[in-house]
């Protein structure tokens, strides 16, 4: 007789979605527009159970989901919510409900927290605080950015930042007219080389020596949205507003905030038009993960530190003289999960599960593949290698400009 069940989950995804709510109740999530909770409940099967284990992510990309199958996860964690409004059908033909069909059928559950993270005490508002409040284990860097290259070629900026020639557009070869004897026209070649979209690198960073100290300068914090009444997490709420005891240089701020999450090779700023950005000096920063502009809207702080805002947010925001740093939007959320998520769960996890085992046990369980889930100790939470954000950022590595590619005879 089978012991495979349709109407209970594993005793791990139990203790998983337990540990969870412990960490970041649902409570303190925005229910105006979130989905946060088990959104994906897997039956289990004792027969072919899957590991203990706990596989976090930003988003539930098809990716993820292959990795979560391949690797045998029992939970998926997906801090963005892969299902947001009510769905009237699951079909194969969409592709994120195709990634929970195959889940399930896997007996793979999944597990979105999102805005109840952002609003937690300690969670993502305040890691992102905290390296923006941070110190370098290095001298902070100077305070002056990169001079403009002088004009050795065709192609180098003029003093106003604008291309001084017509073979301004990196993607586009123009045509340029030159008087000759025969007065030829002759449309030049631009070669260019970019390299192959890049990301912020996390791999590995939880067992690195940090290098950057975190909550280490002079400050005072507050919430900017506060989320009351629930019990045990005062201070919650969203986004944080930083007010440092001595005004800090945008640059060094940029520093920090380059190597707190991981280090990309560029990331977007804004400044007001009649400013340079190393003579900024900030005194208030306010701060949210992800989409910033309704949380930030009617902040009043030096800088916006957040994932994205759209052009007129960000024009807005210069226009009365604030500077804007963003990441695209997951890039404030997914450091978070190597640095602070993947140990935190796996603490209160292990104790939990030792908690779900004895529970389960005196429920009564029939079937020797359940006796087998219940005796296995073990508990592993890894971050997905391979979420990442949609967005990457080329780099132009070589550029040349290169004999003509046609002439033709007036």
């Amino acid at each position: 007789m089978s012991t495979y069940t349709t109407d209970k989950a594993s005793p791990f995804t139990r203790a998983v979605v337990n540990s969870m709510r412990k960490l970041y109740p649902e409570a303190l999530a925005d229910k105006s527009f979130d989905n946060t909770g088990l959104l994906l409940e897997a039956p289990f099967d004792p027969i072919r159970r899957q590991m203990n284990s706990v596989l976090l992510t930003v988003d539930l990309t098809k990716a993820v989901a292959d990795e979560a199958i391949e690797n045998n996860h029992c939970v998926v964690v997906a801090y963005h919510p892969i299902i947001f409004r009510g769905l009237k059908s699951l079909t194969l033909a969409d592709s994120q409900q195709q990634s929970l069909l195959r889940l399930a059928l896997e007996g793979i559950s999944v597990y979105s927290p999102h805005t109840a993270v952002d609003a937690a005490p300690g969670g993502l508002g305040d890691w992102l605080a905290d390296i923006l409040t941070g110190t370098l284990s290095a001298p902070e860097p100077a305070t002056k950015t990169a001079k403009q290259p002088e004009p050795t070629s065709p192609l180098a900026y003029s003093s106003d930042d604008q291309l001084s020639n017509p073979l301004e557009d990196p993607f586009v070869e123009k045509d340029v007219q030159e008087n000759t004897p025969k007065q030829e026209s002759q449309r030049m070649s631009l070669a260019r080389s970019y390299s192959r979209p890049t990301y912020p690198n996390h791999k590995g960073k939880e067992k690195e020596q940090p290098d950057l100290t975190p909550s280490s300068a002079s400050h005072k914090r507050t919430v900017i949205h506060p989320v009351p009444g629930v019990e045990g997490f005062s201070n919650a709420g969203m986004g944080r507003l930083v007010t440092f005891t001595h005004p800090q240089p945008l640059t060094h701020l940029i520093e920090r905030i380059a190597r707190g999450v991981g280090n990309p090779k560029g990331f977007p700023v804004a400044i007001p038009q009649s400013r340079q950005v190393e003579d900024i000096n900030i005194t208030t920063a306010a701060i949210s993960a992800g989409s910033g502009g309704a949380i930030l809207k009617a902040v009043d702080a030096d800088l916006l530190f957040t994932g994205e805002l759209s052009h007129h947010e960000a024009l807005a925001a210069t226009e009365r003289g604030t500077s804007v740093v963003t990441l695209f939007h997951s890039n404030t959320e997914r450091g978070f999960l190597h640095s602070v998520m993947k140990e935190k769960l796996s603490t209160v996890l292990k104790e939990e599960w030792k908690r779900v085992r004895t529970e389960v046990r005196d429920e009564g369980v029939d079937g020797e593949g359940w006796e087998e889930a219940l005796e296995d100790e073990d508990v592993l939470v890894e971050v997905s290698e391979r979420d990442r954000d949609p967005f990457g950022i080329v780099i132009l590595q070589s550029e040349q400009v290169g004999r003509p590619i046609t002439g033709a005879k007036g």
